[in-house]
């Protein structure tokens, strides 16, 4: 896998990460579609994830937890707003404690490059502040190292 792009902050309340992978778009969209793959990489360095109930069609919820290495969890949850099979996802995202007193919107797009490799966008907006948005920057970019090293798996294929 290639490693990470830096997040990079479009305005005040947006962030993207950007990736290459050495898999293609059709393998790493499944990974982001299916619980019992989600299970394995979803959330932060050192964090589990205890639940990841999913209904993944157009309007469909879903709602996860994450526990962190002190046993803490922390629960999230949204809808999907548009799916594009092997290509996009369009998903609601907020945590249930109220923190960061926002819903974001997720984008994730998977673009096939040459030689079998994606191109992966994620970007989420809107953040209230400036310090919300950089506090998800580390999350977010570490559960995509996370990603990186599923893919990697016989359990991804």
């Amino acid at each position: 896998m290639t490693p990470a792009t830096d997040a990079a902050v479009l305005q005040d309340d947006e962030l993207l990460i950007e990736r290459i992978f050495d898999a293609p778009p059709d393998l790493v969209f499944k990974v982001w579609t299916r619980p019992e793959h989600l299970m394995r990489w979803w959330g932060p360095k050192d964090f589990t994830v205890t639940t990841f109930d999913q209904d993944f069609r157009v309007g469909g919820a879903y709602r996860s937890c994450i526990r962190d290495p002190s046993g803490g969890d922390h629960w999230m949850a949204g809808v999907y707003r548009e799916i594009v099979d092997g290509e996009k996802i369009v998903m609601t995202f907020r945590w249930e404690d109220g923190a960061f007193d926002v819903d974001n919107v997720i984008t994730v797009t998977f673009a096939r490059l040459a030689g079998g490799r994606t191109l992966f966008r994620f970007h989420q907006s809107p953040f209230a502040t400036v310090e919300a948005r950089d506090s998800h920057t580390g999350g977010w970019a570490s559960l995509v190292d996370k990603l990186v090293a599923y893919l990697t798996t016989e359990d991804a294929r």
